[in-house]
C-alpha cells in the first residue's frame, strides 16, 4: 500500500515541480523581451527586473545567438537573436549588464567615466569571421596587428542563425559605434566578406581604406550546392548556408565590389586537382581558388593552405598586415591584380 501510495502522489510533486519551472522560465522570458522596450528613464534609475538580477558572470559560451552592435575598447554589447535582448561584455566576455540596449548603453557610460575611458581614436581593424566560427578564429592574427599599432576589433555575429542581409546590419551598427575612429581596415574570412559587401550594398563610410579577403567565395562555393538539401547542412549552416551556393542569378552574383582597395588571398594545395576531389581545380578543400578571385582586386596571392587555417597561417599574417599598411602583399611591393571587365576592354582597345 505504501509503494501503491507514493506512486500516486509522486506524479502531482512531479507536476508541481513541472508547473513551477515553466512558471520561472515564463517569467523570465517575460522580463526578457520586456527588457528589450525598456526605455532611457527606465535605465537610468527606475526598479526593473533587469536591474535586480543584473549579476555580473562569465559568458559561457553560445556565440551563434549573439551579434555585436556596439564596440569601446574591447567592451561590447550584443544583441541575442532568440531573445531580443542584449548584454554588455567587457574584454574578457564578463558580462556587467542585460536587459535592454538603453540600459546596457548606460551602464557602459557610467564605467567610461568611472575609469576614465579616453575615447577612441586613430586606426581600427575589424576582422570578421566565416559561417560557424567566432573572432576567436583571428587571435593569432590579432597579436600582429596589435603590435602594428592599430585598435583591433572582433566582430561576432550570429552565423548560422540569420541570413547574410541580417549579419551585415549587426556590422552596420558596429562601424557606426567606432567613434573617434578616422581610418578603417577589414580582414573577412569566408563568410565574412560576403557580409562586407552585402553591407556596401545599403552603407557606407568614407573611413574604409583597405581589406584583405581570406578564402572568401565571392563568386560562390560549389561546396554549398553540393551539400545545399542535406538536411544536417540546413540546420548547422542555417539560411546563410543557403545563400553560398554558385548561382549566376542568385544572391551572390548581385554583391557589389568594394570601391576601396582591396585584395584576396586564396589557400590552396598547388595542383590541377586541389585538396578536395569533389571541386574542379586547385581549392582549399572547401572553395576553388577560382571562386575567390573578385574582379577589382589591386592584389591577389595563393597560399598553401586549407580553408580554416588561413587565418593562423603565417604567410597569410604578414601579407595581411602589410597589405593593410603599404597597399601590397608581397615583400617586393609588386601587385598581381585581378582586373575588372571593363578594364580588360579597355587594356585590349589600347594595345590595338
Amino acid at each position: 500500500m505504501k509503494a501503491t501510495g507514493f506512486r500516486e502522489r509522486r506524479p502531482v510533486r512531479v507536476w508541481t515541480l513541472r508547473c513551477l519551472a515553466a512558471a520561472a522560465f515564463l517569467v523570465m522570458m517575460g522580463g526578457v523581451r520586456g527588457m528589450a522596450q525598456t526605455d532611457g528613464a527606465e535605465a537610468e534609475g527606475e526598479s526593473t527586473i533587469e536591474q535586480r538580477f543584473n549579476i555580473r558572470s562569465k559568458t559561457l559560451g553560445g556565440r551563434q545567438f549573439w551579434g555585436d552592435v556596439l564596440y569601446f575598447r574591447g567592451w561590447r554589447i550584443q544583441h541575442n537573436v532568440l531573445t531580443g535582448h542584449h548584454r554588455l561584455l567587457d574584454p574578457d566576455d564578463v558580462r556587467h549588464a542585460w536587459g535592454s540596449l538603453a540600459a546596457c548603453t548606460s551602464r557602459l557610460k557610467q564605467i567610461k567615466a568611472s575609469q576614465s575611458l579616453p575615447p577612441m581614436e586613430g586606426r581600427a581593424v575589424i576582422v570578421i569571421h566565416g559561417i560557424v566560427r567566432s573572432s576567436k578564429s583571428f587571435d593569432a592574427l590579432r597579436k600582429a596587428l596589435l603590435e602594428d599599432d592599430c585598435t583591433v576589433v572582433g566582430f561576432d555575429y550570429p552565423s548560422t542563425r540569420v541570413t547574410i542581409e541580417e549579419s551585415a546590419e549587426y556590422l552596420h551598427h558596429v562601424i557606426e559605434s567606432l567613434e573617434g575612429i578616422d581610418q578603417i581596415d577589414l580582414v573577412v574570412h569566408s563568410m565574412g566578406g560576403l557580409i562586407v559587401r552585402t553591407y556596401l550594398a545599403k552603407h557606407s563610410d568614407p573611413r574604409l581604406h583597405r581589406m584583405v579577403m581570406l578564402g572568401v567565395p565571392n563568386l560562390g562555393a560549389n561546396m554549398a550546392n553540393i551539400v545545399q538539401m542535406n538536411p544536417l547542412f540546413r540546420l548547422v549552416f542555417g539560411p546563410a548556408g543557403q545563400q553560398l551556393i554558385v548561382d549566376p542569378e542568385g544572391f551572390i552574383a548581385e554583391l557589389p565590389t568594394p570601391e576601396f582597395e582591396f585584395a584576396v588571398i586564396a589557400g590552396a594545395k598547388g595542383t590541377d586537382g586541389g585538396w578536395n576531389p569533389l571541386l574542379e581545380g586547385d581549392d582549399d578543400g572547401t572553395v576553388e581558388v577560382s571562386n575567390t578571385r573578385l574582379p577589382g582586386a589591386v592584389d591577389f596571392m595563393t597560399v598553401e593552405s586549407l580553408h580554416s587555417f588561413l587565418m593562423g597561417h603565417e604567410e597569410v599574417i604578414a601579407a595581411t598586415v602589410r597589405f593593410l599598411r603599404s597597399g601590397a602583399l608581397r615583400e617586393s611591393g609588386v601587385r598581381e591584380p585581378i582586373a575588372r571587365s571593363d578594364d580588360v576592354g579597355r587594356a585590349t582597345i589600347t594595345d590595338q
